[in-house]
């Protein structure tokens, strides 16, 4: 943005010039409320203002310092022969093409002046134009400066005391007025006591009394301008004279490092000669737009070099002058590519090594005094203006995220610049700069510390302002705009700042990892329970601490990001949440078991439709597991495994309990089936006579009692309970994958930070997650299905098959009048039961019809007899039984039943040994069940027994009754 002060009267001409960093306004404060120092003067205000390098000068201006520099650049273009006086026809061509080139906007492209001259006239012509010096003044100067040559034979121009020489040369005949006058030949006194006495280049020794005359003498010819015409004009050539022969002594002392030949040293004195040179560089600017350089830049810097030695400009001096001529132009205009030129002067001072031995003793010899915090300092050369330009940069990326929103070109010049800079003030004393020791590295953290500091307060205040209006918590929204800031920085800054600091990112993300920290820590430290915000402020600062730890190990190489990851003080929000979702879990479990009992308490065991034949009781059960993992995942807090493995391993218990819950529900097997009846041996008067050692009692009494006292379920019920059993477990797949799959989703951004056999050291895997219940519940259905079983040829087929088959006697009562209400009963257990149990439950009834089969052979009572004969009716009846299973192939598999019908088919095979052979068995099964071995017939002596005591033959009868006391029945 260009600058401009409108409405400036001239008597403020003589006024310093300040320009405000932060606001870049221009500010004009009077002399006279300075004191008068003949020495550089800038100085800090509270960090935030910064003089620009303007000197105090006793009456002189800056008009008075731009004239006095054409001047020096006439007369060292008069040296090499350039200076010639333009005729009047040329000047009325000059002025009409300089009002042309006035006149033209700045986006037209017109032929400049250099076009229409060539050579050293057409440059001085340009040059005149850019200083603004009037046509007048420059033919009285040449004029002046050729008039002042005559009778000098072999003197350079560029050699001769030029002020003194044109107050010798011009009269004030040559002035359109006598004000215009006065004031010109002020300019050329106060430049003589300026060059000669305040700034001289040589120190004046033993010439200090000639210091004083002069000043006596310049202080005369100023009065005579009060004086009449003729007696002014008197003392003023008298003083002039007097002036000569004082003031061409001074100038022409040798100084350290003159050559051999003429010298004048009357302008190269510091800093009135930086001064002169910095209006000379001031002319490289174009007049109509002032962000810009003219054309002939080159062609003017070319015959600056001219100048160098009147002024006594080094090549450091020059590229210094120049780097911060366009820096100050930078400033004021903003435009961004004068930041660029000032990279391409401060890439060329020379480093010390580089200077010859006479210019580093020159240089060395340059000092300025400066106003700082802490009282006045001495500085070098480079110091003077470098350090300006220093604390520039610094200020202004000690908030680049304020002052590049956008110009990130602008702020990678900045950098440039600070980077030079540096690399020049670090070789000046270390007295003059605090931060010498501080590397670029230190300094590019300083940077990025600074502004990410300035722009986490800037977003404090924001979040104020928006968690009043939106009544959203300070501390979630404060975590979201940090994350966009952490992005910010690290997209569009950082790879302009990890040029020079490689690790420049993860110096960011820790600065703000540790802003965020500071404010985060007092809420942790209070959390007790989940609230609305700790849900809001856990997930926003887990987010922003993975995003930031993600930040640091993707910018850092060589293993680096474990020195910054180390040094965080780590938020642990996944240990407070946890913490707190542990107490929810628990609170939410013993809620979900309060309902499992409520719901089975409730439950009818009536199936839900004819599609669904489970129970209601397991739906609700169902129904708050999955609302308790629904609230669950709905936290949004981060979690460990722990939370989730407590999470599965009370659905785990619920499971469990409502198996047990249910199984507890029925009878107990042994309940429902008959006592055995009293062992007796065949007798042929009265049959088999019951015999017992202990007192003999009515078998029927205790039947009679259980079938009260016990509430056996109907098989209908039974049913539902299995299906509902069955829908339970086989609902547990889908809901451990859908909880799996949930965690899996919210812990998906954990994946640089957490160890992938984190989850399996925790004590639980993915596949076994639901182990106890799966376990329980298979548990729970083998016994149901066993029990239902057993209650049905026990309790629903009692009377047709545990009470009457073989009796009186195998042929009359075969197993042909069981297999009707069998398969009867069989027909409505499978259209209740779930086809998924169909296997399982018809299973139970096979082993439980085995079962009672067996129970009719060996333990029928005493009016079941069995006969040699029976053997193959028995094995045709075991025969139809088995296929009744089989089906066909409809119904179990071949092998399964083949397996189960084995056992009651030896048995049988017993019935068909003679009654001699199982006594000698017996016999010898008693001695090796000893040594834990069998008889030859592979039964033991229980079975052998009862086989003998249902044998319907005499010699069974006595065996029984000689070897073990077994009596004959009763009547």
């Amino acid at each position: 943005m260009k600058l401009t002060v409108e409405g400036i009267q001239e008597e403020f001409s003589m006024m310093l010039l300040i320009l405000c960093l932060d606001c870049r306004h221009l500010l004009l404060i009077p002399l006279s409320s300075f004191k008068m120092y003949s020495s550089l003067a800038f100085t800090w205000m509270d960090g935030r203002y910064l003089y620009l390098r303007l000197y105090f000068f006793l009456a002189i201006g800056d008009d008075d310092l731009r004239e006095t520099a054409y001047e020096i650049l006439l007369a060292a273009a008069g040296a090499s022969g350039g200076l010639i006086v333009p005729s009047k026809d040329k000047k009325k061509e000059k002025k009409s093409r300089l009002m042309r080139k006035l006149g033209r906007s700045k986006s037209e492209n017109v032929m400049t002046q250099s076009q229409h001259l060539s050579g050293l006239v057409s440059l001085l012509e340009t040059m005149r134009v850019q200083m603004e010096i009037s046509e007048a003044m420059d033919v009285r100067t040449r004029l002046g400066l050729l008039n002042a040559m005559v009778g000098k034979v072999g003197k350079r121009m560029d050699t001769i005391l030029i002020p003194l020489e044109l107050l010798c040369c011009i009269s004030r005949t040559e002035f359109s007025d006598k004000k215009s006058y006065f004031k010109w030949q002020k300019r050329q006194l106060n430049m003589l006591e300026e060059g000669l006495i305040n700034h001289p280049a040589v120190g004046f020794g033993e010439s200090g009394r000639k210091a004083n005359e002069l000043r006596v003498l310049l202080a005369k010819i100023e009065e005579s301008e009060s004086f009449p015409p003729p007696a002014a004009e008197m003392q003023r050539t008298e003083c002039l004279k007097s002036l000569r022969e004082i003031a061409l002594p001074l100038a022409e002392r040798p100084a350290r490092g003159d050559l051999t030949g003429e010298v004048c040293h009357w302008a190269d004195g510091y800093h009135l000669n930086v001064k002169l040179y910095e209006k000379l560089l001031l002319s490289v600017f174009d007049v109509l737009d002032e962000g810009k350089l003219t054309e002939e830049v080159e062609e003017i810097l070319e015959l600056l070099k001219s100048t160098w030695r009147i002024l006594g400009i080094t090549e450091t001096i020059h590229y210094t002058c120049y780097a911060w001529v366009l820096f100050r132009q930078f400033v004021i205009t903003g435009e961004q590519r004068i930041l660029q030129y000032v990279i391409e002067q401060l890439k060329k001072i020379p480093l010390k090594e580089q200077r010859g031995p006479q210019e580093r003793m020159h240089l060395k010899s340059l000092h300025s005094r400066v106003e700082m915090e802490k009282g006045f300092q001495e500085l070098t050369f480079l110091q003077s203006f470098l350090l300006p330009i220093s604390k520039w940069a610094d200020k202004q990326l000690g908030d680049y995220h304020l002052n590049y929103a956008e110009g990130l070109v602008m702020m990678e010049n900045t950098v440039a610049v600070a980077m030079l800079v540096r690399r020049l003030l670090l070789e000046e004393p270390e007295t003059a700069m605090e931060s010498a020791t501080i590397s670029d590295k230190e300094q590019i953290e300083f940077y990025v510390t600074s502004s990410i500091k300035n722009a986490f307060t800037r977003i404090i205040q924001d979040v104020e302002a928006i968690s009043q209006a939106t009544n959203e918590h300070p501390l979630a929204l404060l975590a979201e705009h940090t994350k966009k800031l952490l992005q910010r920085d690290n997209t569009i800054y950082m790879p302009i700042l990890s040029q020079r600091h490689q690790n420049a990112a993860a110096v960011s993300a820790s600065i703000l990892h540790k802003l965020y920290g500071i404010k985060l820590r007092p809420f942790l430290d209070n959390a007790e329970h989940l609230t609305e915000d700790t849900i809001a402020v856990f997930p926003a600062a887990d987010s922003l601490e993975h995003d930031i730890m993600q930040v640091i190990v993707s910018s850092c190489a060589d293993g680096t990001s474990d020195a910054y990851c180390r040094k965080l003080n780590l938020f642990k929000i996944e240990t407070v949440s946890g913490t707190l979702v542990l107490r929810w879990v628990n609170s939410q479990l013993a809620r979900i078991l309060n309902w499992v009992d409520r719901a089975i308490q409730q439950e009818r065991w009536v199936p839900v439709s004819p599609q669904q034949r489970h129970g209601n009781s397991i739906v609700e059960v169902y129904r708050i597991v999955e609302e308790t993992v629904n609230q669950f995942f709905a936290l949004e807090v981060p979690m460990r495994p722990g939370e989730l493995g407590s999470l599965f391993r009370g659905i785990d218990n619920a499971f469990q309990v409502y198996a047990k819950t249910v199984l507890d529900k029925i009878a107990n097997k042994e309940d429902i089936v008959p006592p055995v009846p009293i062992l007796t041996r065949y007798s042929r008067e009265s049959g088999i006579k019951a015999f017992v050692k202990k007192e003999l009692k009515d078998t029927r009494i205790p039947d009679v009692l259980k079938s009260v006292e016990i509430d056996v379920a109907a098989t209908s019920t039974l049913c539902v309970q299995l299906n509902s059993l069955h829908y339970a477990i086989s609902q547990l797949n889908k809901l451990e994958d859908s909880i799996w799959a949930r965690w899996t989703r919210k812990k998906h951004h954990d994946k640089l930070t957490k160890n992938p056999a984190e989850e399996t050291a925790k004590g639980f895997q993915k596949k076994d997650s639901f182990d106890g219940s799966r376990k329980d519940i298979n548990a729970a259905i083998d016994r149901m299905c066993e029990f239902t079983g057993t209650k049905i040829i026990f309790c629903d087929l009692r009377e047709p098959f545990i009470e009457n088959l073989y009796k009186p006697s195998v042929s009359q009562s075969r197993l042909e009048s069981v297999m009707e209400p069998l398969d009867m009963v069989l027909n409505q257990l499978c259209d209740v039961i779930m086809e998924p149990l169909r296997d399982r439950v018809v299973t139970g009834l096979l082993q439980a019809s085995l079962d009672g089969l067996v129970r009719v052979i060996l333990d029928g009572g005493p009016s079941r007899v069995f006969s040699l004969g029976d053997a193959k009716l028995l094995e045709e009846d075991l025969e139809i039984l088995k296929e009744f299973f089989i089906s066909g192939g409809d119904g179990l598999p071949r092998g399964v039943v083949e397996n189960q019908v084995a056992r009651v088919r030896q048995v049988i095979k017993l019935q068909g040994y003679e009654t001699r052979e199982i006594i000698e068995d017996l016999r010898s099964a008693s001695e090796l069940e000893m040594q834990g071995g069998r008889g030859k017939l592979g039964a033991d002596t229980k079975t052998l027994l009862r086989i003998l005591c249902h044998r319907g033959e005499s010699e069974a009868s006595q065996f029984v009754k000689k070897q073990f006391k077994i009596p004959k029945s009763g009547a």
